[in-house]
């Protein structure tokens, strides 16, 4: 979650969905109870270190890595790689090769199978 000024929320939107290969576009914005999520929690996260909500900002609330972490430590693999909040995996790929480019439909799901062949 990062809270942003009403007005910067379209801006942020079309910004981040031509990265669904990345976090993508937000899944929610504004009240954390439509999503189930306690808005007395937003001080303190699961993951990562809380953020100030300033007057005037709303929530914006991205889909993230880092939810996937509950579910691999109860799956107990031997070893997963992943990231941490604040600390992001890195690869070779460039920024170019996640980017969706404008007016091109996405789904959910990226299909890497180009991109790990080469």
């Amino acid at each position: 979650m990062r809270p942003y000024p009403p007005e910067a929320i379209e801006a942020v939107t079309a910004i981040t969905s031509r990265y669904p290969g990345a976090h993508g576009g937000p899944v929610h914005w504004g009240d954390p109870a439509v999503i189930g999520i306690d808005a007395s929690r937003l001080s303190r996260p699961d993951w990562g270190e809380a953020v100030e909500i300033r007057p005037g900002e709303v929530p914006v609330f991205w889909a993230c890595g880092v939810t996937a972490h509950s579910a691999l430590l109860g799956a107990r693999l031997p070893l997963a790689i992943t990231h941490s909040p604040g600390h992001m995996f890195m690869t070779d790929l460039v920024d170019a090769e996640l980017e969706v480019p404008r007016g091109v439909e996405t789904t959910s799901a990226i299909d890497f199978t180009n991109v790990l062949a080469e």
